[in-house]
């Protein structure tokens, strides 16, 4: 999310793959500083290359949309939710760790949870609520987040319409927390009923869809 660093390497990662994700992050942080000082719609794609001392096209390699120069930042936490399914300990539900899941986030003030106000945060936040075009292709991106969750709870319908309902839990969820930071209140302040939102959530989603 806003104010990523680049962080280290991974390990066996080659010079060539973090040139590219070093290239990536600069071309990302210097769009996205120049449309939180002059707007999304207001800043082209021509002037991020310059900025960034790459070609249009190189641009384009890494991010084939406009919005895609925001929304990485999303779609890198994309396959978090089906992650967290996978990696459940045994004998926990995919409910169970979908929860546990969300708490963490909250805890350590996960940007992806709503529930951070740092100032930097906040203004990437009001970037993205507040640029129709980035909210769109938002729900793409969920989209995705959707399909790989229902992989991971298995095969058939119901997988994916359970996955369908858990995505949309965790927006709003997400959305609501923001909001409210948005509206001036602080972290700390908004922390609390964003716990008890995210279990009752899941109590509904248990009743709803199963535990299992």
């Amino acid at each position: 999310m806003s104010g990523e660093a680049v962080r280290d390497g991974a390990p066996g990662e080659g010079l060539r793959e973090r040139k590219r994700r070093r290239t990536r992050q600069t071309i990302s942080d210097t769009a996205i500083a120049l449309f939180l000082a002059r707007g999304f719609d207001a800043v082209p794609v021509t002037e991020i290359a310059a900025a960034a001392d790459v070609s249009k096209p190189t641009l384009f390699r890494y991010f084939p949309a406009k919005e895609d120069l925001v929304l990485h930042r999303f779609a890198d936490h994309e396959t978090d939710p089906a992650r967290a399914v996978r990696t459940r300990p045994p004998g926990a539900t995919p409910l169970a760790a979908l929860e546990r899941y969300v708490l963490d986030g909250l805890a350590r003030r996960d940007p992806v949870t709503g529930l951070n106000d740092l100032p930097e945060v906040l203004a990437f936040h009001r970037l993205v609520y507040g640029t129709p075009s980035l909210v769109a292709r938002l729900y793409a991106f969920q989209g995705r987040s959707e399909r790989a969750l229902a992989e991971a709870l298995g095969p058939g319908v119901r997988a994916r319409l359970a996955a369908g309902q858990i995505v949309a839990v965790l927006r709003i969820l997400a959305e609501e927390n923001a909001r409210r930071i948005l509206a001036g209140e602080s972290a700390e302040e908004v922390r609390p009923e964003a716990e008890a939102a995210t279990r009752l959530a899941f109590e509904q989603l248990a009743r709803g869809i199963g535990t299992e």
